[in-house]
């Protein structure tokens, strides 16, 4: 009888450290909004989206390669940047060929996190993009973690909601004895089928919505394969998985 490989959820980037990455697929997700621009910038046709760490940095790279520098610092546009991390801001004739430079809050500090403990491939994962995620983990047949990015190394519940809708569709062919991805499977089990209603109970919902008013955001980052390509990390910069 084959082994399966194994699947566990980290909750939040400070837990990253205790789980080996460097067999592993490491989904980095960020739903709220990293990982929901990412897969919406590449699915309009971006050549690619090159994470990084910094505001400065992001500057630096833009001007190098002939960017569109973006990125946000709690839920704003950065100062010193033009554009943030919408995914509606992505429209095709807007992203279509170019390189986008992306530094936000929590989702491109978990992958730089996941680049520095050597994890084997990284991609990134969100609802726009559910299907591809999923259809990737199974092919693979890697060990996977699921890597929330959560707020501030804080716990987050739609990050752990998207993590339950991947062990959902994925776990029949996964080992999975995890007690974050128990929770994370029965979160997602019981809000399935009204992530919306249950949105304006989160705590990022009340950040991004209540204070900016970003309701159309929320509501393209929870509608699972708006934007179904698969983002994986290589040289450097997410592109699209041929």
């Amino acid at each position: 009888m084959s082994t399966k490989p194994v699947l566990y959820t980290s909750l939040s980037p400070a837990l990253l450290h205790l789980y080996d990455l460097s067999n592993s697929v490491v989904v980095i997700i960020d739903v709220f909004r990293a990982t929901s621009t990412i897969a919406a910038a590449l699915h309009n046709g971006a050549r690619a989206v090159i994470p990084v760490d910094s505001v400065p940095k992001a500057i630096e790279m833009g001007k190098n390669i002939d960017g569109i520098v973006a990125g946000e610092r709690d839920g704003l546009i950065a100062e010193g940047l033009q554009h943030g991390n919408s995914p509606l801001e992505y429209s095709r004739n807007f992203i279509e060929n170019r390189n986008l430079v992306l530094t936000t809050t929590n989702g491109t500090r978990l992958l730089q996190m996941a680049l520095d403990r050597n994890a084997s491939t990284i991609i990134s994962g969100s609802f726009p993009n559910l299907s591809a995620v999923c259809s990737f983990l199974i092919n693979e047949g890697k060990n996977v973690v699921l890597g929330c990015a959560g707020w501030k190394d804080r716990f987050n519940l739609e990050d752990t909601l998207f993590a339950g809708a991947v062990i959902e569709q994925v776990q029949e062919h996964f080992s999975i004895h995890c007690d974050s991805s128990l929770m994370a499977t029965t979160l997602y089990q019981k809000y399935a089928n009204d992530l919306l209603g249950f949105a304006p109970q989160l705590t990022h919902y009340h950040r991004l919505v209540k204070r900016i008013g970003l309701i159309k955001d929320i509501e393209f980052c929870l509608t699972p394969d708006v934007a179904n390509v698969l983002p994986v990390y290589q040289d450097g910069k997410l592109v699209v998985k041929k």
